[in-house]
């Protein structure tokens, strides 16, 4: 199953995540499909850039985006 969810980059305590399509049986750092956007929630606001057009393409091919992402794409209007 391919899932869309956030892969943790950036120094220690200073996180900020990509957003990424991955296979779900592959780790979170780990191997990924595609990048669709970024997620910075150290800035006030939080940054969130995600390409509209590929993550409603990776919906609409069946991909389940996790809890996190999910409300990030609530927050942009993707859902």
């Amino acid at each position: 199953m391919v899932k869309i969810r956030l892969k943790r980059m950036g120094a220690h305590k200073k996180p900020f995540y990509r957003v990424v399509v991955a296979d779900s049986r592959s780790p979170r750092d780990g191997k990924f499909i595609e990048e669709i956007g970024y997620y910075n929630p150290l800035t006030d606001p939080a940054d969130i850039k995600i390409d509209e057009e590929r993550a409603k393409k990776w919906l609409g091919d069946g991909a389940q985006p996790t809890d996190t992402v999910r409300s990030l794409f609530k927050k942009t209007g993707i859902l």
